[in-house]
């Protein structure tokens, strides 16, 4: 018999678990020291919806905001200042691990506003104002996977910046990705960069996958299709982890490792279940293998720490079967292409509006404390 908690089975694989949540209040309060301690977690993601919802309760933020609104910031500058001190803050806390990991986890995320998604040099300038208030090496800018992202990501990789590129649900987009980071890497290179302090993470999106698809599933009704439902998340996934092995095997790949430079590492978001028939840790345990990290929101990590059942790594062995998986849904008349290039699309809406409510709660924080 063994003491090893699931967590720390799924750590011993090569899982870096990261946790999909920061507030203030996490901060200040210990929490997030207790989470390293107590439930292997290694790094954190935040996106405009955490922070919307941390900054909508509770009292913590009361302090800055009314100093903000003293200083005649506006909305725009405080949501600024308000959300790289958090990530400061937190970067500090997981400073330890990134030591001890060489850079490989301690991270902590932050994105780029949303409605730069399609602004190639929108995204590039502020990822670099993000980077530079932020102030931290374990810092990580995130960049979402759209075409004009792509772009970004070449160029804020290329001037040294670690970057979590975001809102990936194909494989194509996720090959795209792949080629923009060894562009930005060549470009890093030539331009005199330590290769080695420059990290990268490709976010592949799993539920949001499954919940699209089993809505068509449910749609045809037979026997075949409801045969499908819940699998394709998984499969997709399984199938990234295969081309980002190919990709980083390559004489290209293999001589910037040569050089220093670290690979990019598939990184398993939108992790908690939508579906409550569904095994609460499902995108965990299935999921399970070397060199990813799987970002959980706390109810996530919470279910694996209580009951996950970590039998061991879960993806090479399944290829074949990923593979089966998406022909049969393209059999039903499911389009691969139309579902990822739909959930892009609803991705970076989903934000945009998060952003909103997030500039609304400063907004009326700022009236409130004139």
């Amino acid at each position: 018999m063994t003491n090893e908690t699931p967590t720390t089975a799924l750590s011993n694989l090569g899982v870096s678990i990261w946790l999909d949540d920061l507030s203030r209040e996490r901060i200040n309060s210990g929490g997030l020291e207790s989470l390293i301690e107590s439930r292997n977690i290694v790094g954190v993601t935040t996106n405009p919806t955490i922070f919307a919802s941390a900054l909508a309760k509770g009292e913590a933020y009361d302090e800055q905001v009314a100093a903000l609104a003293a200083e005649g910031k506006t909305v725009t500058e405080a949501v600024f200042e308000i959300t790289t001190d958090d990530v400061a803050a937190a970067s500090d806390i997981f400073r330890p691990v990134y030591d001890a990991t060489g850079g490989r986890d301690g991270r902590v995320s932050i994105e780029v506003e949303p409605g730069l998604a399609h602004d190639a040099a929108g995204t590039i300038a502020q990822a670099q104002q993000l980077w530079a208030k932020v102030g931290r090496e374990n810092a990580m800018i995130k960049i979402p996977a759209t075409v004009e992202g792509l772009e970004a990501i070449t160029e804020t990789i290329a001037a040294g910046i670690s970057v979590n590129v975001t809102l990936i649900f194909s494989l194509a987009r996720h090959r795209d990705v792949i080629e923009a980071y060894l562009a930005g890497l060549e470009k890093a290179k030539a331009a005199g960069h330590d290769l080695s302090k420059i990290h990268s993470v490709a976010s592949f999106f799993v539920s949001r996958v499954d919940t699209e698809i089993d809505k068509r599933l449910d749609a045809i009704g037979t026997d075949d299709a409801k045969a499908l439902k819940s699998k394709a998340g998984v499969a997709n996934a399984r199938l990234a982890y295969q081309l980002y092995d190919a990709a980083f095997s390559t004489e290209r790949a293999l001589a910037l490792i040569a050089a220093g430079a670290n690979k990019q590492r598939p990184l398993w978001a939108s992790t908690g279940v939508k579906d409550p028939s569904l095994p609460d840790t499902l995108y965990v345990t299935e999921l399970a293998v070397d060199e990813t990290v799987n970002t959980m929101p706390e109810k996530t990590l919470e279910a694996t720490f209580d009951h996950g059942v970590i039998t061991g790594e879960q993806v090479t062995a399944n290829y074949d079967a990923a593979n089966i998986t998406l022909d049969a849904l393209t059999a039903l008349g499911i389009s691969y292409d139309e579902v990822t290039e739909l959930l892009e699309k609803e991705g970076v809406e989903k934000f945009i509006v998060s952003w909103n409510e997030l500039l609304d709660t400063v907004s009326a924080a700022l009236e409130a404390a004139k």
